[in-house]
This record gives C-alpha cells, structure tokens and sequence, in this order.
C-alpha cells in the first residue's frame, strides 16, 4: 500500500494512459501560460535584485536589533510549549475524528448513496478552501478568547486534507474483502468494522502525524486573533516590538517544527515499512489481540499470552488515550462557554449574512489581485530553486550519501520555519507589502516543493531507469530519459498543489502587514464587519476552487 502523505496528488507508480494529443498541447500551454503569469508577477510586485540589495542595511539593522534573544524563563517556555502541542494535538484528533465518518460517506466503496457522498466530497472541499483564519475569527466569536476556537478550527481545516486522503485511500483498497463480507449478510457497519479499519491503520497513524506537523505552524498563525500557546506570546512581544523576546520565540518554535518533522517522518517511514512488509497472521485487530493464530499443534489460538509485539500495540492505545486526557486538562476548555456558544450559534452565523462588500469593492478587487499575484510570483520563484534541490536530495540521482543527506537536512530546517515567521521578518526588513509576502512564501515554498519533488523522484521505478542504463547511457541520459520522464505528472501536480496553497497562505500572511487581502480580513474582523469577513471569504473560496479545477485537470491532461 502506498502512503501518500506530502501531497494531495495521486502516486506517480500508476500505469500510463493513452490520452488525446490536444489535451497534453493544450496542458502544456496553460503551464507555459502560468509561468509566464509567475515572471509577470515578479517583475509587477517590483521584485528584483535591487530590491533585495536595497534592503541589506534593513537587515543588518533588524538583526542587530534581535541580538541577544531574550528566551523566557525556563518554566514559562515549557509551559508556552506543553500548551501549543496541547492545542495542536486536540485540533489533529479532531480532525481524524471528524475526517474518518466523513471519508467514509465520501468513498465509492463505503457510500450510503450518490447523496452521502455529495455531501461529504463538499464537506472536503469546503474545509479546504476556508481558511483556518477565518474559521477562528468565527469561532472566537463563539466561544471568546482562548484555545477551543483554535482547536476547533485546526480540526475542521485540517479535514479537508485528511478526509480526502482517507477517502482517497478507500477508494484504492482491493474492495474483495468488503464483498465476500456482504456475500455472507454482512449489515453495512459489519462490512466497514470488518475490512477498511485494520487495513488502513498505518495510513490512518500516518496521515494523522503529517497533520500534526502543519497544525503546529498554523498555530503560530492563529495567535495573532488570540489563540493561546507560543504564536499568542509572539504576537504579544512584537506588537510592542520587542523583537528580542519575540524571535527567540520564533527560534523555539523553528526547533519544535524540526523535532516534531523528523519523529513523524520516522514514524512515517517505519508504518511504511511496515505495511510494505509482508505480515502473517491476520487483520490489524487480529494482531492488536494476538489471535487468529495456530500453535505447533495445529490448535487455534483465541487468548495467548502477552507478547512484545502485543504489549507495543496496546502500550500505544493507552499513551494515546493518557495524552487527550492531559492535553484536555492543559487548555482547560470551559465545556459551558463551549455549550452555550453552540447555543447562540444562529445569532452568531447572523452577523456574517449577508455579505457585503463595505462599500469598498473596488479595493476587495484589488488587493485579492495582489494576493493571487504573490501567490503566482512565490509559487514562480520556489519552482526555479527546489527543482534542482530536490533532485539533489533524491537518494536514486544522487549517489553520494554526504551530497543528498546535506540537501535532505536543508530541506528539513527550511520546512521548519513557519511562513508567518519568515513574513514577519521580511515585513521589518523590506517593508509592509507585497514583496515581503513574496519572500516568506517562496521560501516556504523550497521547503514543501523540494521534498515533494524528491519523494517522486525516488519513487519511480527503477527498472526503467536500470534498462535505459544497460544501453550505455550515461548519468545524465538516465535522469532526463527515464526519471525525469516518469516524474514528470507528479511534479506538475506538486506545482498546481503549491499555487493552492500558496493562495491561502498569502491571504494568512496579510494579517501582518505582507500584502494582499488578508489584511483587509483582520481589519474587518477587529471592526465588527463580519458581514465583510464573509464577502472575503466568498471571493477567496472562489479562487481556490478556480485553482483546484485548474489542478484536476492538468493532473488528468499529463498523467
């Protein structure tokens, strides 16, 4: 089973499909139509060297300015520690609780009807395409200040990734098991209970610490419209510039996202192991209890005694449930402020209908004009510069374990830093507007693409590149015959992945001054214009849903 867990694009592995030559021209002009959109947009935002050489003596002056850090004391840094992971692993639970019912309506195999999965497939698309930022400006309204409405805004954004990948993932298992389930009057929850769960277990885990990774950087985020744990205090120290204590902050917050990237993508890579490994003895359940198996004389075994492996699987259960406890007792959520903001939930959603534009559309206009170009220039100058990354750290390019390792690490610490971070520093060196949003994304944008593009490029089968190689061709000619070759959808998907979530992190990044409509959003959400909120959201929705149609159908022309 493959695990897909970077990306939202489908396993480059699949077989090749014959498809029509005007789809792969007509393809290849809306991407040559999109970079040339990207260069515009670099030279339209007046980004360029001078610019950047301009802004050296800014920097030097920042710089000096953050030195020495000023890290708080040690008990205040676990505590600011313990209770952003606190926030961060409810809202990913959340999200795996909500994602697995709603993967399951969503999913060919395990549908109730055409309806169920309608509905859920918009569910999906919906969480997507709202930012976690809005759905927080709605949920404090709810529920006030503190960590519930971040908790519950990561969970329901975070479903939109998760619930597709799960659905995506039914829909790719071998449906056999289910059928002779429901050949033998299995009921509908038996056949499910029965042969999707233990199947997918691994990719469950897996995507589920995938998700963990990226609500840790929206935290940050979500700190800025007063979600508690380390991004609240950042906010704090720099709304009264005091840079010293806010980037030691910031560092702290770097050293969690690259610890908690290289556990997960440990943990990661042993469930792939381990479902890439052949196993005997029955489902996940079957192993979970140990049962199924025969002993040497041929005797069923129903209660064995305890193994290692056994103790291992139910040891994690336990952890997992001593966890949620501790983490609901760190962020103390007041269970009444949550019930009787549920109860007020129509005069809340009231104040955001109906959309209005303020009487500013005009600007609206323009400035989603200015976040769609950031979005295309960060999208442009990240494709130009993780290309050859990530083929430097692809392991089956790159013979020299020193070389691809060195660009791995690079990789993992670029990925680390979160791109609200990167924008606020760019916004103090460079100035508010649109050129310190370019920045902070492309640089967050190495970091996503890089390891994408390895990940594919280590994917493809290496058959094809060994028989290219018995010809005689050398290095070069094995890359660009056979790697390049099938890497290729995988990677115009990976790009397309890139632009969508480029478009929502420049709308986020507005919330400090790095252009676009994002500043617009916090300001009328600060004035009580939430009728405006929703204006922006609509047109914002709008975008993103353009991008994704987009992104299908590149990924169908290509494939």
């Amino acid at each position: 089973m493959s695990l897909v867990l970077d990306r939202e694009a489908p396993a480059v592995t699949e077989p090749r499909r014959s498809r029509p030559a005007g789809n792969s021209i007509a393809a290849g002009l809306v991407l040559l139509g999109l970079a040339g959109a990207g260069a515009w947009s670099v030279s339209s935002l007046g980004i360029d060297p001078a610019t950047i050489v301009s802004s050296f003596d800014n920097a030097v002056g920042f710089f000096s300015r953050i030195v020495p850090l000023d890290f708080p004391a040690v008990d205040e840094t676990v505590s600011l520690v313990v209770e952003t992971l606190a926030i961060v692993f409810l809202a990913t639970l959340l999200s795996v609780v909500l994602s697995v019912p709603v993967a399951l309506a969503a999913a060919r195999p395990t549908r109730m009807g055409r309806g169920s999965q309608w509905t859920a497939r918009t569910f999906i698309v919906l969480a997507r395409a709202i930012p976690d930022l809005v759905l927080a400006i709605v949920f404090l309204r709810m529920f006030g200040l503190g960590a519930t409405a971040g908790i519950i805004a990561m969970g329901i954004h975070s479903v939109g990734m998760v619930g597709k990948l799960y659905a995506d993932a039914i829909e790719e298992l071998d449906d056999g098991p289910r059928e002779s389930i429901e050949a033998l009057g299995g009921s509908r929850p038996q056949q499910i209970l029965s042969a999707i769960p233990q199947t997918l277990m691994p990719q469950l885990i897996a995507t589920a610490l995938h998700r963990f990774d990226i609500n840790l950087r929206t935290s940050v985020l979500l700190g800025y419209v007063g979600v508690g744990g380390i991004g609240l205090a950042i906010a704090d120290s720099l709304r009264t510039l005091d840079y010293q204590r806010g980037m030691a902050l910031a560092v702290i917050v770097l050293g969690l996202c690259i610890v908690i990237e290289l556990v997960s993508g440990a943990i990661r890579a042993a469930l792939m192991h381990s479902a890439g490994a052949r196993v005997t003895g029955g489902t996940w359940v079957d192993r979970m209890f140990n049962r199924g198996r025969e002993t040497r004389a041929g005797d069923l075994v129903l209660t064995p005694p305890w193994s290692v492996a056994r103790f291992r699987r139910f040891a994690s259960a336990a952890v997992l449930i001593v966890l949620t406890i501790a983490a609901l007792w760190r962020v103390d959520i007041s269970w009444s402020a949550l019930a009787a903001g549920l109860i007020d939930l129509p005069r809340t959603l009231a104040l955001f209908f109906p959309p209005s534009t303020g009487g500013t559309l005009a600007n609206l206009l323009q400035q989603l004009l200015v976040t769609v170009q950031i979005s295309l220039a960060a999208t442009f100058i990240g494709t130009i510069i993780a290309i050859p990354v990530g083929v430097l750290a692809a392991r089956n390019v790159v013979a020299n374990r020193v070389v691809h390792q060195a660009f791995r690490v690079l990789i993992v610490v670029v990925r680390g830093i979160p791109e609200l971070i990167l924008a606020i520093i760019f916004v103090v060196i460079s100035g508010l507007g649109e050129v310190a949003g370019t920045l902070a994304l492309s640089i967050g944008a190495i970091g996503l693409l890089s390891k994408l593009i390895a990940d594919s490029i280590e994917e493809t089968d290496t058959q094809v590149q060994e028989a290219v190689r018995a010809t005689g061709a050398g290095e070069a000619q094995v890359f660009f015959a056979a790697t390049l070759r099938q890497a290729a959808p995988a990677f115009v998907a990976h790009i397309m992945y890139l632009l969508d979530t480029n478009i929502r992190s420049a709308t986020l990044l507005g919330v400090v001054g790095a252009g676009g409509i994002g500043f617009l959003l916090l300001n009328a959400s600060r004035v009580n214009q939430f009728d405006v909120v929703t204006m922006v959201l609509i047109l914002m929705v709008a975008i993103v849903l353009a991008v994704e149609a987009l992104s299908m159908w590149l990924r169908g022309a290509v494939r």
